[in-house]
């Protein structure tokens, strides 16, 4: 994994690495921010597949999303869980946006093949990934991943 920043704040409710992992591979929704080009960010929600060291999302390419990354690739997400304040969790990541692959996606390859079996596994009700040619795979190389789980903080207490 490429260097990512330390979490400073929040030490005490931040989770492990083994809790990031398992929580992103349960939450199904992320809210994507981008740089549109006036300037002002752009939030959507999308499906996203976590692989311990990207997250990787299957975005369309005719969307704000896709054409703020083609002109700035830095890129802010956050995926949560809770409804109560003290059981709110999350993980913000940070980092740079990537193309991987055919664009739009046609056809299977081999170089993102892992990434569709596992978005169909999560996604797909019969496990298999469809291509529509209007989507392509952007992986998002993270630089700071902050997390937290105010459950720890109400157990310390």
């Amino acid at each position: 994994m490429t260097e990512v920043k330390t979490q400073r704040r929040g030490r005490a409710i931040a989770m492990t690495r083994e809790e990031v992992d398992a929580f992103l591979a349960g939450e199904r929704t992320c809210r994507v921010a981008t740089v549109g080009s006036d300037g002002e960010p752009h939030v959507a929600p999308l499906w996203f597949v976590w692989d311990g060291e990207h997250v990787w999302l299957n975005s369309l390419v005719r969307s704000q999303r896709w054409t703020d990354l083609q002109r700035d690739p830095r890129v802010s997400l956050v995926v949560d869980a809770g409804v109560e304040f003290a059981d709110l969790r999350g993980v913000e990541v940070s980092g740079t946006a990537r193309v991987v692959g055919e664009v739009p996606r046609t056809g299977p390859g081999p170089d993102v093949a892992e990434v569709e079996r596992a978005f169909a596994g999560k996604y797909a009700p019969n496990g298999e990934f469809a291509v529509d040619g209007r989507h392509a795979w952007l992986r998002i190389d993270v630089e700071k991943l902050v997390s937290w789980d105010f459950r720890k903080a109400a157990t310390k207490g």
